[in-house]
Order: C-alpha cells, then structure tokens, then sequence
C-alpha cells in the first residue's frame, strides 16, 4: 500500500487505527497525549520520505501550532512508554505465533554531540568510525515477518557520569551507564516479565559484544533456550573428540569458536540448501558443528547464587558454521535440536535486520530529530507501534 493510499485511508476515519492508539496509549492520563498519540502514529503511516515533527504534523493537520504540540508530547511530556510496549507485544501475541525473541542492533548516525548517547563508534556495516547513538531493539519473530517491540539506547559512561549532560538530556536518576552485555539481558528479563505466551528461544548477534561468555552462562541460568551468534575469537573447549584427524577420543581442546567452525569436530559436516543471492553461486553449503564449553559462562554478575555462578562451565553446547573466513559462528544451548531447525532460527537474525532496514526507509528510524532520553524512547515505541499496525492484515508466511 502507497503512503498515498493510506492518506486517503486514514484522512476517511480510521477507527481502526483509533481503537489500536487507545489500546497500546489509553494509559496516558490526558485526553489531549492520546490525541497527539494518535496524529504521530498517523503521520508515521502516510508521510513519505523523512519523518521529522514538522513533516509528520503537517502530513495530518494544518494547524500552524501543530508542529510545535507534537514535538511537546514527544520531546517534553513525561508519559511512561513501558505500558505501552507491553499492550504492543501481547496485541502481537494475540494474532501471531511468536516462533523467538529475535535482539538486533542498530547504530543511528548523528551530527553534533547533542543527541543523547551520541559518541565515536567504529561500526562494521559502514567500514568506518561514526558519530552515532547505538542501541538494541528485540523483535519479536512470527512467521514471515519480525516486529519490534522493545529498545534500549547504550549511555557511555560519559552521558550518565556528567550531571550537566544528565540533565539536559533529562536522564532519571535511576538509569546507569551499562554495558551492551547488560542491555541484552534487560530486554530478555522486560519481555519474560510482560508475555503472556510460552517462552520462545532467544536468537541475538553478539558477535561484537565483549563479555560474549558471561551473557550466554546468564541466559542459560534463566532458564531460556537460545542461539547466538559469538565472536570467532571467542575461547572455547571441545567435549569429547578433537577435530577430523585427532585420535585421542575424549581429549579436550581449547581453540577459538571461529577455528572450531572452520574444521569442526565431525567427520561428515551437515549440508544444507543455501538461501539469500548466495544460492545461485552456491547451492549447498557445508555446516561444521561440535559440542563445546565456554570458559567464563559463568562470569561474575551474571547471577547473585555463589553455586550458580560457575555452573555455566559444565554446561554443553553446540557451536556451528559455514567453515568460511568472515562467516558467522553460532553457539546454541538447544544441541539436540536438528540442524534444519537451528538454521532456521538463524535466519531470524537476517529477517530482524531486514525489518531495521525498512523501519529506516519507511518508518523513521533515524529521523528522530529530539535530544531528550525519553523523547528517544517515545519515538522508538510510537514507530514500533506504526510499524506493528502497518503489517496488522498481512498474511502469515510459511516459517522461516
């Protein structure tokens, strides 16, 4: 559907739309933030190109004070976008089976230093270092699609440890500087709190997160099944024979997860159809698995139990790849699962960054114009509703 037909659409009454903002926004206290909720979602919807205030206030009303009451309710207004992203995951919850919690990262180039948590970052997308915010956003993975529904944005100790920057970026007292590993596992724990519907295994790129080891012994204590995707220099330990060639059954092998994907541990890698432009060149491709230990799963802070806190090293999983140099390496605790079915949750990681880049080119992703902490996260819940709203009639795709 054309932005424009869904201008005309919505400029006719959508009282759909009116029942889906007073559902996930009937919390705010006042008539006229339910309002303005309403005339952000719409211009999110049916604006095209870039989704300033002004743009999106213009694209709804022509009220010459428009503009400057959006930017109010978005920037200023202290309303609580927590009951809100919980009404968003269980209106999904309600029409789709959730198939996993699927965590993306984004980075949101920024100029100037005034956006909240903007900093120096090197990001492997664009090859170079960026003035950006950086963040993470859990999807939720249904069948054939990815919604978001919840966010956090990484504050550089910089941001929380200047009262002055602190304040103008109207950060509350209670919210630290964390690390990425920390972010993770807060979505996980906000979601596990909100779902009404049975857990569904955590699939996240942490790849570039540096306390790899100590977040996958902190999701395992949590009890939920998950598949990441680590560093290639992440230490690991081989549990029972080394790779093809070792004689020694039994013998254990410390080496990186990358170079256990390269060679793996078995005799007869898996083979699996290709997927993506790759399957014209190639239409097999070799996965290499081997059971493996994490040394450090059972880093300190990840759990409050002395006895808990160094299970993670006795636990057994299941790292795989392709066995070529730059591909991905994954590490899942579900090592009985078939490989058909691990692969398959892979490709939830693709199918999240797939929906980053059309929430960029159609949502708004990266158009937030505010400087404020909330308003970061006012517009992150509001566009996330759009999207949700947006993908409400499309029919379910056979999984993956």
């Amino acid at each position: 559907m054309t932005a424009h037909m869904r201008t005309r659409a919505l400029a006719a009454g959508d009282t759909a739309l009116d029942d889906y903002t007073e559902r996930l926004f009937g919390h705010l206290p006042r008539a006229d933030q339910r309002r303005w909720a309403r005339v952000y979602l719409q211009g999110l919807l049916t604006t095209p190109g870039k989704k300033s205030v002004r743009r999106l206030a213009a694209s709804v009303t022509e009220s010459p004070t428009a503009s400057q009451s959006l930017q109010q309710f978005i920037n200023a207004s202290p309303w609580d976008w927590n009951p809100a992203r919980t009404e968003l995951l269980r209106w999904v919850e309600e029409r789709h089976p959730v198939r996993a919690w699927t965590i993306g990262q984004v980075c949101f180039p920024k100029r100037g230093e005034h956006s909240v948590g903007v900093h120096r970052r090197f990001d492997p997308a664009a090859g170079r270092t960026l003035n950006c915010q950086f963040g993470f956003g859990l999807f939720l993975s249904l069948d054939g699609m990815s919604l978001p529904v919840d966010w956090r944005l990484v504050l550089p100790e910089a941001w929380t440890a200047d009262p002055a920057l602190r304040s103008r970026a109207r950060i509350a007292d209670g919210v630290a500087h964390q690390s990425p590993e920390s972010l993770v596992l807060e979505l996980v724990d906000a979601i596990t709190a909100r779902t009404t519907s049975v857990r569904a295994p955590v699939v996240a790129d942490i790849s570039r997160v540096g306390a790899a080891a100590a977040l996958i012994g902190a999701l395992g204590r949590r009890g939920h099944d998950f598949l990441v995707s680590v560093p290639p220099t992440l230490t690991v330990r081989t549990d029972g024979p080394g790779h093809a060639g070792d004689t020694a059954r039994g013998a254990r092998h410390e080496t990186t997860a990358g170079e256990l994907a390269r060679r793996g541990n078995t005799t007869h890698p898996y083979v699996a159809p290709s997927t993506g432009p790759a399957a014209r060149r190639t239409p097999w491709i070799r996965i290499h698995s081997a059971l493996v230990r994490v040394p450090g799963s059972g880093g300190a802070g990840a759990t409050t139990s002395a006895s808990a806190s160094t299970s993670g090293v006795h636990q057994t999983y299941r790292l795989f790849g392709e066995g070529r140099p730059g591909g991905q390496v994954w590490l899942t605790n579900m090592s009985r699962r078939r490989m058909d079915d691990l692969l398959h949750l892979a490709r939830q990681s693709a199918r999240a960054g797939a929906t980053l880049g059309s929430l960029a080119e159609d949502f708004g992703l990266l158009d937030f114009e505010g400087r404020s902490f909330p308003g970061w996260h006012h517009h992150m819940t509001l566009m996330s509703a759009a999207y949700a709203y947006a993908h409400r009639g499309l029919a379910a795709l056979p999984f993956p």
